[in-house]
């Protein structure tokens, strides 16, 4: 396995700062502003790329309204599938001064595309990766025309088993991809913490050789910041401006400050996790002499004999270690020794 991978330059792995993706998504509502707001938000809050999802209504379903097109339950319950999407979609004349927004603020724009269009839509605009939803994980042919682009790849696997990840992960490979993530990720809408299997994140990079990530669709960041500690080195998250914004995706978003607050915490927990050390760190080693050491608590004369009442282990830690106590009780004091003073082997007969 690669232990990292580049994304337009920033390293991605184990060893560097958690990856962090702000998914734009269909929360833009219908206006260009919003989501350049969106982004000038996730700039400021330390994301490192802005993700965006290519399809229209058009690409990614069609006009039918059986019952195999209707959304029952959940958030969109009631719409069909063209309905949905024709509301969500991210119009493609928006994608040029998306790409240009993105530059001006200096942080990474890519996409999900859903179809070959949408792959060449991207090329056109030299997008440097690509992202594989989770409900496409399955399209193997779209698979195969994305690592053919030669560009990194991201791929969620969402409601995909075993054997459907590790045909995602063997297409990819094959038909050219060199770099990749892939995302643990449950597709619920929001997805609830105790259904996300974390453990999952570092089996996902053992069994399949890969650099392993999160899709987190929870709505807060407590999953995001764990997921840190088994292995995840890049995180999406969807973004907003407003939860209660009214918009397909906005109810499970984050909010900018929340935003800031993963971006923060999962580079804390990152810098936590360090290496195996048993030596004192540079944080501790001011503190030693505070420890507990053996201490003369009363005076004791020369030929005195050490006891429980003028010996004791007390803070600080300048005297006999107090490992040594059983071995001073009840020997002789060879000088005249005052009570306050660090207990030293050369005090005693």
């Amino acid at each position: 396995m690669k232990n990292e991978i580049s994304i337009n330059g920033r390293k991605i792995g184990p060893n560097h700062p958690p990856y962090i993706i702000a998914e734009l998504s269909a929360n833009h509502n219908g206006d260009i502003n919003r989501a350049f707001q969106i982004m000038e938000e996730a700039k400021k809050a330390g994301a490192d790329a802005i993700k965006l999802q290519t399809y229209t209504h058009e690409t990614i379903t069609m006009d039918c309204d059986s019952e195999e097109f209707q959304i029952h339950g959940g958030l969109w319950d009631g719409q069909t599938l063209y309905e949905l999407y024709k509301g969500a979609h991210m119009p493609w004349e928006w994608h040029k001064p998306l790409f240009e927004k993105a530059r001006e603020l200096g942080i990474t724009i890519f996409s999900s595309p859903f179809d070959f269009s949408a792959v060449e839509l991207l090329e056109e605009l030299d997008a440097p990766a690509y992202k594989i939803a989770s409900f496409e994980v399955v399209d193997l042919p779209l698979i195969k025309r994305v690592a053919q682009t030669g560009k990194p790849m991201i791929i969620s696997t969402g409601m995909a088993n075993q054997e459907e990840i590790a045909e995602a992960i063997k297409t990819a490979k094959d038909s050219g991809c060199q770099e990749l993530v892939v995302l643990h990720c449950v597709s619920g809408y929001p997805a609830p913490a105790d259904q996300y299997n974390l453990k999952t994140i570092a089996d996902i990079a053992e069994r399949f050789d890969v650099l392993s990530g999160l899709s987190d669709h929870t709505i807060d960041n407590a999953t995001a910041v764990t997921s840190i500690a088994l292995g995840a080195c890049l995180i999406e998250k969807h973004v907003t401006m407003d939860r209660n914004g009214g918009g397909a995706d906005d109810s499970f978003s984050l909010e900018p400050l929340e935003l800031q607050a993963l971006c923060k915490d999962t580079k804390t927990a990152w810098q936590a996790l360090g290496k195996v050390n048993y030596e004192r760190t540079e944080a501790e080693k001011g503190n030693v002499k505070f420890r507990r050491s053996l201490y003369v608590v009363k005076d004791v004369a020369e030929g005195e004999v050490f006891t429980p009442e003028n010996v004791r282990s007390i803070r600080p830690g300048f005297g006999l270690a107090p490992k040594f106590y059983d071995e001073v009780i009840g020997r002789k004091a060879c000088v005249d020794v005052k009570a306050g003073s660090a207990l030293r082997f050369e005090y005693i007969d």
